[in-house]
């Protein structure tokens, strides 16, 4: 069903002027972005602060150059230099440091012929939240008796509100996008954010934002970013933009320079500075289309001789891509692929700008401007603002209502990835770019948490009615949603918030008839050696008389649009003791060569009527004997505060679990655990940690999730009232 939208609402670049790209961010991002609560001003280098003392909610950093604006910062926002950043005096790095590492990723036989692979690819510029204020580890809403879910019930707090991405197969790379004159102009992207992009094999970029005049830009930030230590040749903020990427954990950085009034020196200053962030890291940076080599800023929506010397110059590449400006044409973006390519440079390293900050899927795009003559693309796509799905979702709208807006954006209209609509208005973005995603081996496990909820759920039993985002925490989903195969084609697939297995959600297949529904879910790399006893387990929980089959297939399809040659393969339902829940265990064959290529399942339904439904709660593909991730060790206290309310907030720490993907923080209490929050991090801030009737001390619980979700001993933390 096609999403009403509304196209009378304005984007921030349309307020300013057509063919900006940043003036807009920075004329809203103290207002429509919001602030967040007063806290006191720090001296510059010091991290945000709010809360009391030591145990203020640690917040994602951002920077000026150096010099900072004059006068007194708003309530709430900090002005720091990043030249002044010293990584070991900054109380909140651990909390901003991703852990993940980057995914080797896999391009798959295609679902259909019009998308080749090695073609066009997606760059995303998000803006997650305002540029200050941002907390590091993402949000658990405050606890209530009952929390509402799906079904047009209220979304049970605003804490599971939160653009939580999950079509990460088409990303290339994401831009972790913000900054502003009023707050700081340097972004680093918090952790939850690089730790699920890195799960998926994206990388992920910081900002660099250099503001119109009009907007509250001054030339000496561009000048205080490119200044030349003369004594050593060095770039002195090229050399911290390195070093915040390496300590932070992320990728890179996109340089955005939009502040008039400069001159041919000090675009050769420009030049320089990208150079040397080239040459002395492996960082990727991403060039905004707006100085030219005059020093002036004028976009020229194409990459001409007035821009390339920042992408390409005397024969070395600068920066590994460029943002074109948003009003390419079509003979424009012909030009510019063929000056990539006359330089050697792959035209695909182009990005071209199309702006849906407003408009979303309702936004006009001359699609045959990139792939009539070559299905391939011209370029690539470089989205700003897509969270439009995010923002225009209704606020007392549960969590799927956004997936649903989102699945609409990437896959079109006919929610089916293999089922492109490549004449619609608004195809999707799969009709014309070839998924890559993660390699899936064992062990591997998923309970397809999308990185956020309503409540959580541990092992098929509810540990927390809080609402909640951490993408952190989100799993690996199945990056082609949904491919549903033979007779029982109606049969419909979605995230289902109201029970989850594991984390916030479950999958939830309904309209299940007696015609059978395949449904494609992970495409596999994972050799199964003889002797290993390699087994799929599902977690299951449906309608009486539903038939569960797993769907293997030892060899790739032929071509682009086929299935894979799947074999079904069935096995006991065991309950699964104290839940709703059953378990089903399907041991693979293995032997020399014997690679598993994809894994789905098929469904049918024996009961009479409109049709059955079935959730999947878990997909393990791991050794049967596959041992769980080791104790985390030393967990301690960081800082510890009193609320009014009682309830203490703390920062917590501990060392790494070998082989965890990511941590679960529990209270023990009289009625059993409760969910103080997750993450992949090895640090976490926790509140609403209670004190119960005759407690002298809260015993806190700190368990390692491996890969296949098998779960450690707690290592064991208490903190005295």
């Amino acid at each position: 069903m096609d999403i009403p939208h509304d196209p009378a609402r304005p984007t921030r670049r349309g307020v300013i002027a057509a063919g900006t790209l940043t003036a807009l961010a920075a004329a809203v991002s103290a207002t429509a972005l919001g602030r967040r609560p007063a806290a006191a001003s720090s001296p510059a280098g010091a991290p945000p602060r709010s809360g009391a003392g030591g145990a203020a909610r640690p917040e994602a950093a951002y920077w000026f150059p150096d010099s900072v604006p004059h006068g007194q910062p708003d309530e709430g926002v900090v002005w720091r230099s990043l030249l002044d950043y010293r990584p070991q005096d900054d109380p909140d790095l651990p909390y901003n440091t991703a852990t993940v590492p980057l995914a080797e990723r896999r391009t798959p036989v295609g679902p259909h012929p019009g998308a080749p692979a090695g073609g066009a690819r997606v760059q995303s510029l998000v803006s997650f939240a305002p540029t200050s204020g941002n907390p590091s580890q993402g949000e658990w809403g405050t606890r209530s008796s009952s929390v509402e879910g799906g079904g047009g019930r209220r979304a049970g707090g605003s804490s599971a509100r939160y653009y939580a991405l999950t079509h990460w197969s088409y990303l290339e790379e994401l831009v972790f996008w913000g900054g502003s004159a009023s707050e700081g102009l340097i972004l680093a992207p918090n952790a939850p954010v690089v730790d699920a992009a890195h799960r998926n094999g994206v990388p992920v970029l910081g900002t660099v934002f250099l503001p119109p005049t009009a907007y509250g830009g001054d030339l000496r930030w561009t000048r205080d970013l490119v200044r030349r230590d003369d004594a050593t040749g060095r770039y002195p903020v090229a050399d911290k933009l390195v070093e915040v990427a390496r300590v932070c954990g992320f990728d890179g950085w996109f340089i955005n320079a939009e502040t008039s009034g400069g001159d041919t020196a000090l675009a050769d200053a420009v030049r320089g500075f990208l150079r040397h962030m080239r040459a002395a890291s492996a960082l990727r940076v991403c060039w905004y289309d707006a100085m030219t080599t005059s020093g002036t800023i004028a976009w020229q929506n194409r990459l001409n001789d007035a821009n390339e010397p920042f992408f390409h110059d005397a024969g070395t590449p600068v920066a590994h891509t460029m943002f074109l400006n948003f009003d390419w044409t079509a003979d424009g973006l012909a030009d510019s692929a063929a000056r990539a390519t006359r330089l050697d440079r792959d035209p695909h390293e182009l990005w071209a700008g199309v702006d849906v900050e407003a408009r979303g899927y309702g936004t006009p795009v001359d699609w045959d401007a990139l792939f009539a003559a070559d299905p391939a693309g011209v370029t690539s796509i470089g989205f700003y603002r897509p969270e439009w799905t995010h923002t225009s979702t209704p606020e007392s709208a549960p969590p799927g209502e956004f997936h649903r807006r989102d699945d609409r954006f990437w896959t079109g209209p006919s929610g089916d990835p293999s089922a492109p609509a490549p004449s619609a208005r608004w195809p999707g973005v799969s009709a014309h770019v070839a998924d890559r995603c993660a390699a899936v081996v064992a062990p591997f496990g998923t309970v397809f948490n999308t990185g956020h909820g309503l409540r959580y759920a541990v092992e098929g039993r509810i540990v927390s009615d809080r609402a909640w985002h951490h993408l952190g925490v989100q799993d690996v989903l199945p990056p082609r949603r949904w491919v549903r195969r033979g007779d029982g084609t109606s049969a419909t697939v979605d995230f289902d918030f109201d029970t989850p297995f594991h984390g916030g959600n479950s999958l939830l297949c309904a309209g299940i008839t007696a015609a059978p529904a395949e449904i494609d879910l992970y495409p596999v790399r994972s050799v199964i050696a003889a002797g290993t006893d390699t087994v799929v387990e599902l977690v299951h929980d449906g309608d009486a008389g539903t038939t569960v089959e797993l769907a293997v297939a030892w060899a790739d399809p032929a071509r682009p649009g086929e299935a894979p040659p799947y074999a079904y393969l069935t096995a006991p339902v065991e309950p699964i003791p104290g839940t709703s829940w059953s378990r089903s265990t399907f041991p693979l064959p293995g032997g020399p060569g014997r690679t598993l290529r994809a894994l789905g399942v098929r469904l049918r339904s024996n009961s009479e009527g409109e049709g059955t439904r079935w959730r999947l709660g878990r997909l393990r593909l791991a050794p049967r004997a596959q041992q769980p991730p080791g104790r985390p060790r030393a967990p301690r206290i960081e800082a510890a505060h009193t609320d009014a309310d009682g309830s203490a907030t703390l920062r917590v720490r501990w060392c790494a679990a070998g082989s965890a993907r990511h941590y679960e923080v529990a209270q023990a209490t009289p009625d059993g655990p409760v969910l103080l929050g997750a993450t992949a991090s090895t640090a976490h801030y926790l509140t609403g940690v209670r004190r119960y009737p005759g407690e002298r001390a809260a015993r806190l619980e700190i368990n390692a999730v491996g890969d296949d979700y098998r779960r450690s001993a707690p290592a064991v933390l208490r903190y005295t009232w």
